[in-house]
C-alpha cells in the first residue's frame, strides 16, 4: 500500500510504489500537491486520522486495484445477421456464452415500447445488462433525443453513443459542429441519469488542417462527454491508443475491443492482430475511467457465434 515516508520522500518515490505490486495512479502535479502538504507536517505529529483526510483528496485509484470487477460484453453488431432474424434468441445465445452485457445498435431506435419492455424483461431473467446503446447521429436531434432516452432508461442502458456522424466533416469546424451536438445532448441527458457519448472509426484518427478530429471532439466537449474508444480503428489509423488513453483521463469509460493486423484488417479474431493489449487494459483501468469492455468483431473465418465465443475465451486469457 502507499507508505506516508513515500510521500514525504517526493513524488519518485510514490511512483517507484508502482514497481512494487502498488496501484495508486496519480499524475505529477497533484502528486506535488500531496506531497508538499505532508512535509509541513511534523514526522512525528502526523496522526493517522491527518493521513486519511489528506489521502481522501486524492485520485480515486484504478478499478483492478479496488477489486472493482470490470464486465466483458458484446457489441451486438457482432452477431448483426442473427440479431435480425432473431432477437430474443441471439440474446439468450450471447448470454449463454458468458458476456455480461451487450451494446445495442441502430435498429433498437424502431423498437415500441412494449418490445424494449420486453428485452428488458428477458435481460433481467438471463442475469445480462445493456450499459449503453449505439445510435445514429438523428438520435441526437431534439426531436428524436426524448425517444431515445424512453428506450435507454426501459432496457437499463446508462450511455447514449454517437455510432457515426452522418456525413463524415471535411473541416475541422464541421467536427466543432459534432461537438456542439453532443455537448446539447450531454446537458438533455444528464438530469435523466444519462450520458452522451462518441464512438470513433478511423477518420476521426486522420489529420485534416493539420490537426485529428478526434482531438477537436475531445477538446470541445465536456468532460462527461464519453470518448468510447474503437481500438482496432485507432490502430488501423496509426495512432496509439494507450498515448490516447493517456491524455484523456476518466474519459475512457467504454471501449469496443476489436483487434486489426495489417494482413487481415479486422477479420482476425481479437488477439490475433498487432493490437498491444496488455498495455491498452492496463491504461484503461489506471487511467481511462474505464468501466465496461465491448467485445466488437466485423467478421471472421468462423462464423458470428462461434466468433463471439472465441474472443471472449481470448479476451479472458490475455486480460485475466
Amino acid at each position: 500500500m502507499l507508505r506516508i515516508a513515500d510521500i514525504r520522500n517526493g513524488p519518485e518515490s510514490v511512483a517507484a510504489t508502482r514497481g512494487h505490486g502498488d496501484a495508486v495512479k496519480l499524475r505529477p502535479e497533484r502528486m506535488r500537491t500531496y506531497c508538499d502538504i505532508l512535509r509541513t507536517m511534523s514526522h512525528n505529529s502526523i496522526s493517522r486520522r491527518s493521513f486519511l483526510g489528506v489521502a481522501a483528496a486524492a485520485p480515486i485509484v484504478s478499478a483492478a486495484a479496488q477489486g472493482k470487477h470490470i464486465p466483458v460484453g458484446l457489441e451486438l453488431y457482432s452477431v448483426r445477421d442473427e440479431l435480425k432474424h432473431d432477437l430474443m434468441g441471439t440474446v439468450r445465445a450471447v448470454a449463454k456464452l458468458g458476456y455480461e452485457d451487450v451494446e445495442f445498435y441502430a435498429p433498437y431506435s424502431r423498437w415500441t415500447e412494449a418490445q424494449a419492455k420486453d428485452v428488458r424483461k428477458l435481460m433481467d431473467d438471463l442475469g445480462i445488462r445493456c450499459l449503453s446503446t449505439h445510435n445514429d447521429a438523428q438520435n441526437f436531434t431534439a426531436e428524436n433525443l426524448p425517444r431515445a432516452v424512453e428506450l435507454n432508461q426501459i432496457i437499463g442502458s446508462k450511455l447514449i453513443v454517437m455510432a457515426h456522424p452522418g456525413k463524415v466533416p471535411t473541416t475541422l469546424d464541421g467536427w466543432k459542429g459534432v461537438a456542439e451536438r453532443l455537448n446539447h445532448a450531454a446537458e438533455q441527458l444528464k438530469p435523466q441519469g444519462l450520458r452522451a457519448g462518441y464512438h470513433n472509426h478511423e477518420p476521426e484518427f486522420k489529420p485534416i488542417e493539420g490537426q485529428r478530429p478526434i482531438e477537436v471532439l475531445a477538446g470541445n466537449t465536456a468532460k462527461n462527454v464519453v470518448l468510447q474508444l474503437d481500438v482496432g480503428t485507432c490502430v488501423a489509423a496509426g495512432s496509439d491508443p494507450v498515448a490516447w488513453i493517456d491524455k484523456n483521463p476518466g474519459r475512457i469509460v467504454s471501449m469496443h475491443c476489436k483487434d486489426w493486423s495489417p494482413d487481415a484488417g479486422y477479420k482476425v479474431l481479437f488477439g490475433e492482430g498487432v493490437t498491444p493489449w496488455k498495455k491498452i487494459f492496463d491504461a484503461a483501468e489506471s487511467t481511462g475511467g474505464l468501466e465496461f469492455y465491448l467485445i466488437e468483431q466485423e467478421g471472421s473465418r468462423y462464423p458470428p457465434v462461434e466468433t463471439a465465443e472465441r474472443c471472449l475465451a481470448s479476451f479472458r486469457k490475455i486480460h485475466g
